[in-house]
């Protein structure tokens, strides 16, 4: 089942931007991931702004193969810089609906 991690990140310094962007993408496909958005175009539509510079949505194959990537330890240096350089959250979700009322979405 895919799923998609989400990285929601506010840079608090970002000279390690250029060197992780030009280097987590292989990272990222040799688990089976694909990144679907990186963008700093964020608009907030509703609630409280929490400040993101960038959102990273990335879609692997399963839960198993995203864990993999997060602890590759081809990527520990750059989720280090990252994490020194920036705030923010990882989070992984599936492809299911909890409500259930989605007919193309599995049932959550």
């Amino acid at each position: 089942m895919p799923v998609y991690l989400i990285a929601d990140i506010t840079l608090t310094d970002d000279s390690w931007v250029p060197d992780y962007a030009a280097n987590v993408h292989n990272i990222v496909a040799s688990h089976g991931g694909k990144y679907l958005s990186r963008s700093g175009n964020i608009e907030t539509l509703e609630g409280e702004d929490p400040g993101s510079t960038v959102i990273a949505l990335v879609e692997f194959p399963d839960s198993a193969a995203a864990r993999a990537f997060v602890n590759d330890p081809a990527y520990a240096p750059y989720a280090k810089a990252r994490q020194a350089g920036s705030t923010g959250v990882l989070r992984v979700i599936d492809d299911t609906d909890l409500a259930g009322g989605v007919p193309y979405l599995p049932k959550g």
